[in-house]
Protein backbone atom coordinates (compact mmCIF):
# COMPACT_ATOMS: atom_id res chain seq x y z
CA UNK A 1 0.00 0.00 0.00
CA UNK A 2 1.36 3.41 -1.01
CA UNK A 3 2.15 5.89 1.74
CA UNK A 4 0.43 9.27 1.92
CA UNK A 5 2.21 12.07 0.08
CA UNK A 6 1.90 14.40 3.07
CA UNK A 7 3.69 11.90 5.33
CA UNK A 8 6.46 11.52 2.76
CA UNK A 9 6.81 15.27 2.33
CA UNK A 10 6.94 15.86 6.06
CA UNK A 11 9.59 13.17 6.56
CA UNK A 12 11.97 14.27 3.79
CA UNK A 13 11.57 18.03 4.08
CA UNK A 14 10.63 18.71 7.71
CA UNK A 15 12.59 16.22 9.83
CA UNK A 16 16.32 16.05 10.43
CA UNK A 17 16.38 12.28 9.87
CA UNK A 18 14.55 12.68 6.56
CA UNK A 19 17.01 15.30 5.34
CA UNK A 20 19.90 12.99 6.24
CA UNK A 21 18.30 10.14 4.28
CA UNK A 22 17.53 12.42 1.34
CA UNK A 23 21.10 13.70 1.14
CA UNK A 24 22.68 10.23 1.40
CA UNK A 25 20.47 8.69 -1.30
CA UNK A 26 20.60 11.69 -3.64
CA UNK A 27 24.39 11.93 -3.44
CA UNK A 28 24.69 8.27 -4.40
CA UNK A 29 22.30 8.74 -7.33
CA UNK A 30 24.41 11.65 -8.62
CA UNK A 31 27.57 9.57 -8.26
CA UNK A 32 26.00 6.89 -10.44
CA UNK A 33 24.36 9.32 -12.87
CA UNK A 34 26.04 12.73 -13.20
CA UNK A 35 23.60 15.25 -14.73
CA UNK A 36 23.86 15.41 -18.52
CA UNK A 37 22.38 17.95 -20.89
CA UNK A 38 19.46 17.02 -23.11
CA UNK A 39 18.18 14.00 -21.19
CA UNK A 40 14.65 13.19 -20.05
CA UNK A 41 14.67 12.20 -16.38
CA UNK A 42 11.61 10.76 -14.61
CA UNK A 43 10.87 9.50 -11.13
CA UNK A 44 8.04 7.28 -9.91
CA UNK A 45 6.64 6.99 -6.39
CA UNK A 46 8.14 9.73 -4.23
CA UNK A 47 11.41 10.18 -6.09
CA UNK A 48 11.30 13.97 -6.43
CA UNK A 49 13.82 14.55 -3.57
CA UNK A 50 16.36 12.80 -5.81
CA UNK A 51 15.60 14.74 -9.01
CA UNK A 52 16.57 18.30 -8.06
CA UNK A 53 20.20 18.02 -9.34
CA UNK A 54 18.79 17.25 -12.81
CA UNK A 55 16.45 20.23 -13.14
CA UNK A 56 18.98 22.61 -14.69
CA UNK A 57 20.70 20.47 -17.32
CA UNK A 58 17.99 18.01 -18.37
CA UNK A 59 15.68 18.51 -21.32
CA UNK A 60 12.73 17.65 -19.08
CA UNK A 61 12.13 16.27 -15.58
CA UNK A 62 8.89 14.49 -14.64
CA UNK A 63 7.77 13.40 -11.17
CA UNK A 64 5.20 10.59 -11.42
CA UNK A 65 3.19 10.11 -8.21
CA UNK A 66 0.76 7.17 -7.89
CA UNK A 67 -2.93 7.84 -7.26
CA UNK A 68 -3.21 6.01 -3.90
CA UNK A 69 -0.29 8.09 -2.61
CA UNK A 70 -1.46 11.48 -3.84
CA UNK A 71 0.44 14.29 -5.51
CA UNK A 72 2.03 17.54 -4.43
CA UNK A 73 3.42 20.41 -6.53
CA UNK A 74 7.16 20.17 -7.04
CA UNK A 75 9.64 21.84 -7.09
CA UNK A 76 8.72 24.63 -4.71
CA UNK A 77 8.90 28.09 -6.22
CA UNK A 78 9.29 26.78 -9.77
CA UNK A 79 7.08 25.52 -12.56
CA UNK A 80 5.40 22.28 -11.46
CA UNK A 81 6.68 19.03 -13.02
CA UNK A 82 4.84 16.48 -10.86
CA UNK A 83 1.79 14.60 -12.12
CA UNK A 84 -0.71 12.11 -10.67
CA UNK A 85 -0.88 8.72 -12.37
CA UNK A 86 -1.88 5.09 -11.90
CA UNK A 87 0.56 2.24 -11.36
CA UNK A 88 -0.69 0.60 -14.55
CA UNK A 89 -0.75 3.68 -16.82
CA UNK A 90 1.88 6.40 -16.85
CA UNK A 91 1.17 9.51 -18.94
CA UNK A 92 4.42 9.23 -20.88
CA UNK A 93 5.02 8.10 -24.48
CA UNK A 94 6.78 4.79 -25.04
CA UNK A 95 10.56 5.09 -25.13
CA UNK A 96 10.69 8.72 -23.95
CA UNK A 97 12.79 8.42 -20.76
CA UNK A 98 16.58 8.31 -20.60
CA UNK A 99 16.91 7.99 -16.81
CA UNK A 100 14.20 6.59 -14.51
CA UNK A 101 14.31 6.53 -10.69
CA UNK A 102 11.83 4.62 -8.53
CA UNK A 103 11.64 5.28 -4.77
CA UNK A 104 8.64 4.38 -2.58
CA UNK A 105 6.97 3.18 -5.75
CA UNK A 106 7.80 -0.50 -6.21
CA UNK A 107 7.81 -1.96 -2.70
CA UNK A 108 4.57 -0.19 -1.72
CA UNK A 109 2.60 -0.93 -4.89
CA UNK A 110 -0.18 -3.52 -4.87
CA UNK A 111 0.73 -4.33 -8.48
CA UNK A 112 4.53 -4.34 -8.75
CA UNK A 113 4.41 -6.24 -12.05
CA UNK A 114 2.49 -3.38 -13.65
CA UNK A 115 5.00 -0.88 -12.27
CA UNK A 116 7.88 -2.80 -13.82
CA UNK A 117 6.02 -3.19 -17.11
CA UNK A 118 5.44 0.56 -17.28
CA UNK A 119 9.05 1.19 -16.33
CA UNK A 120 10.21 -0.92 -19.27
CA UNK A 121 7.71 0.71 -21.62
CA UNK A 122 8.70 4.33 -21.02
CA UNK A 123 12.45 3.63 -20.98
CA UNK A 124 14.09 4.43 -24.29
CA UNK A 125 16.95 2.64 -26.10
CA UNK A 126 20.10 2.99 -24.04
CA UNK A 127 18.08 4.24 -21.06
CA UNK A 128 18.72 3.19 -17.48
CA UNK A 129 16.48 2.66 -14.46
CA UNK A 130 17.45 2.89 -10.80
CA UNK A 131 15.34 1.04 -8.24
CA UNK A 132 15.62 2.32 -4.66
CA UNK A 133 14.04 -0.11 -2.16
CA UNK A 134 14.31 -1.04 1.53
CA UNK A 135 17.08 -3.53 2.28
CA UNK A 136 15.72 -6.70 3.87
CA UNK A 137 18.93 -7.05 5.89
CA UNK A 138 19.15 -3.41 6.98
CA UNK A 139 17.90 -1.62 10.07
CA UNK A 140 15.69 0.88 8.23
CA UNK A 141 13.22 -1.78 7.03
CA UNK A 142 12.68 -2.99 10.61
CA UNK A 143 11.37 0.29 12.01
CA UNK A 144 8.24 2.08 10.90
CA UNK A 145 9.47 5.51 11.97
CA UNK A 146 10.66 6.06 8.38
CA UNK A 147 8.98 5.37 5.00
CA UNK A 148 11.43 2.49 4.44
CA UNK A 149 9.72 0.53 7.22
CA UNK A 150 6.64 0.02 5.03
CA UNK A 151 6.05 -2.25 2.04
CA UNK A 152 8.09 -5.23 0.90
CA UNK A 153 11.83 -5.09 1.64
CA UNK A 154 14.15 -6.78 -0.85
CA UNK A 155 17.48 -8.52 -1.01
CA UNK A 156 19.66 -7.90 -4.05
CA UNK A 157 18.96 -11.39 -5.40
CA UNK A 158 15.18 -10.97 -4.99
CA UNK A 159 15.09 -7.61 -6.73
CA UNK A 160 17.36 -8.68 -9.58
CA UNK A 161 15.28 -11.82 -10.18
CA UNK A 162 12.10 -9.73 -10.36
CA UNK A 163 13.71 -7.27 -12.76
CA UNK A 164 14.86 -10.05 -15.07
CA UNK A 165 11.33 -11.42 -15.29
CA UNK A 166 10.22 -8.07 -16.70
CA UNK A 167 12.89 -7.64 -19.35
CA UNK A 168 15.56 -5.79 -17.39
CA UNK A 169 19.25 -6.57 -17.15
CA UNK A 170 20.73 -5.65 -13.74
CA UNK A 171 24.02 -3.83 -14.22
CA UNK A 172 25.24 -2.89 -10.72
CA UNK A 173 23.99 -2.54 -7.17
CA UNK A 174 24.97 -0.75 -3.98
CA UNK A 175 23.54 0.19 -0.61
CA UNK A 176 23.23 3.44 1.32
CA UNK A 177 21.99 4.65 4.73
CA UNK A 178 24.51 2.97 7.01
CA UNK A 179 23.67 5.13 10.04
CA UNK A 180 20.86 3.82 12.27
CA UNK A 181 17.34 5.25 11.70
CA UNK A 182 17.57 7.33 14.84
CA UNK A 183 16.80 11.01 15.34
CA UNK A 184 19.22 11.40 18.26
CA UNK A 185 21.77 14.16 17.83
CA UNK A 186 24.83 11.89 17.86
CA UNK A 187 23.66 9.69 14.98
CA UNK A 188 22.48 12.66 12.94
CA UNK A 189 25.78 14.48 13.29
CA UNK A 190 27.83 11.38 12.48
CA UNK A 191 25.68 10.30 9.49
CA UNK A 192 28.22 11.45 6.88
CA UNK A 193 30.96 9.51 8.63
CA UNK A 194 28.89 6.32 8.61
CA UNK A 195 28.04 6.76 4.92
CA UNK A 196 31.71 7.04 3.99
CA UNK A 197 32.63 4.15 6.24
CA UNK A 198 29.89 1.94 4.80
CA UNK A 199 30.95 2.56 1.20
CA UNK A 200 34.43 1.29 2.08
CA UNK A 201 32.99 -1.84 3.73
CA UNK A 202 30.90 -3.67 1.11
CA UNK A 203 29.92 -6.39 3.57
CA UNK A 204 27.95 -3.91 5.72
CA UNK A 205 24.19 -3.85 5.16
CA UNK A 206 22.86 -0.39 4.42
CA UNK A 207 19.24 0.47 5.02
CA UNK A 208 18.46 0.99 1.33
CA UNK A 209 19.34 -1.01 -1.78
CA UNK A 210 19.91 0.59 -5.17
CA UNK A 211 19.94 -1.57 -8.30
CA UNK A 212 20.68 -0.06 -11.71
CA UNK A 213 19.25 -1.90 -14.71
CA UNK A 214 18.93 -1.54 -18.46
CA UNK A 215 16.10 -2.72 -20.67
CA UNK A 216 16.76 -5.78 -22.78
CA UNK A 217 16.53 -4.88 -26.46
CA UNK A 218 16.62 -7.77 -28.89
CA UNK A 219 18.01 -7.39 -32.40
CA UNK A 220 15.33 -7.73 -35.11
CA UNK A 221 15.34 -10.97 -37.05
CA UNK A 222 14.84 -11.18 -40.84
CA UNK A 223 14.07 -14.34 -42.72
CA UNK A 224 15.52 -15.41 -46.04
CA UNK A 225 19.02 -14.14 -45.51
CA UNK A 226 21.41 -16.53 -47.22
CA UNK A 227 24.88 -17.15 -45.94
CA UNK A 228 27.59 -15.54 -48.05
CA UNK A 229 30.64 -17.73 -48.61
CA UNK A 230 33.60 -15.49 -49.28
CA UNK A 231 36.05 -18.26 -50.24
CA UNK A 232 34.15 -21.29 -51.57
CA UNK A 233 35.94 -24.61 -51.70
CA UNK A 234 36.55 -25.85 -55.26
CA UNK A 235 37.51 -29.39 -54.40
CA UNK A 236 34.25 -30.83 -55.77
CA UNK A 237 34.06 -28.82 -58.95
CA UNK A 238 33.68 -30.99 -62.05
CA UNK A 239 32.17 -33.96 -60.21
CA UNK A 240 29.50 -35.59 -62.42
CA UNK A 241 30.77 -34.12 -65.64
CA UNK A 242 32.27 -36.21 -68.47
CA UNK A 243 36.06 -36.44 -68.76
CA UNK A 244 37.49 -34.32 -71.57
CA UNK A 245 38.76 -36.25 -74.57
CA UNK A 246 42.51 -36.23 -75.31
CA UNK A 247 43.53 -33.81 -78.03
CA UNK A 248 45.25 -36.63 -79.97
CA UNK A 249 42.00 -38.50 -80.47
CA UNK A 250 40.23 -35.41 -81.74
CA UNK A 251 42.93 -34.79 -84.33
CA UNK A 252 42.69 -38.29 -85.85
CA UNK A 253 38.92 -38.28 -86.32
CA UNK A 254 37.64 -38.01 -89.88
CA UNK A 255 36.12 -34.72 -90.97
Amino acid sequence: MHLDVLDLRNFYYRTALGRVAQRAIRDQVVRLWPPLAGQTVAGFGFAVPLLRPYLEASRRVVGLMPGPQGVMPWPAGMENVSVLCEDTAWPLPTGLVDRLVLMHGLETSENPSAVLDESARVLGPGGRALFVVPNRSGLWSRRDVTPFGFGRPYSVAQLEAQLKRHGFTPERSCSVLFAPPSATRFWLRSADFWEGFGRRMPWLAGGVLMVEATKQVYAPTRGGLGAVVKKPLKALEGVGKGSPEPALNRDTEAP
